[in-house]
């Protein structure tokens, strides 16, 4: 009998984790903001060739998370591995950090809300958090 081997998976160059309609919408009190980033993020993935397995570097994957653990300033998007987290990552953000940060390796450092070393990797010399670029709505504050 024979048997038959799955394909080989490609290599994953990021994967991108963006909480966008998170259950309890602390991070994105405005689903509509939430939800239009996301559907950027997965028109534009697939319009740049992101996700197509011959990609040289390997292919990019996405994923739609309830929780970042950031509860302010979103839509919030975590790359992996770069340990990236941007805040305010509303859709006419994504285009310039899929093609800056992802094809081009220059992390968008003007958005960028945290960073964080993954293991096996160097800490990164810059402060964890810095400044978010968003502002919170009125009559509330972000929590971190």
């Amino acid at each position: 009998m024979q048997t038959t081997q799955p394909a080989p998976q490609p290599p994953v160059s990021h994967h991108l984790l963006l909480c966008a309609t998170p259950s309890k919408a602390l991070c994105c009190p405005d689903p509509q903001v939430g939800a239009a980033s996301w559907a950027t993020l997965k028109r534009l993935v697939r319009e740049l060739g992101l996700e197509d397995p011959g990609r040289t570097g390997g292919v990019v994957w996405r994923t739609k998370a309830d929780c970042l653990r950031i509860c302010g300033g979103g839509p919030i998007l975590l790359i992996w591995p770069d340990g990236i987290t941007y805040g305010g990552v509303s859709s006419e953000r994504i285009e310039r950090i899929l093609r800056q940060h992802v094809i081009g390796g220059q992390p968008v450092s003007e958005w960028i809300v945290q960073r964080t070393a993954f293991s096996g990797q160097a800490p990164d010399p810059q402060p964890r958090l810095q400044e978010l670029p968003v502002q919170p709505p009125p009559g509330q504050s972000l929590q971190l």
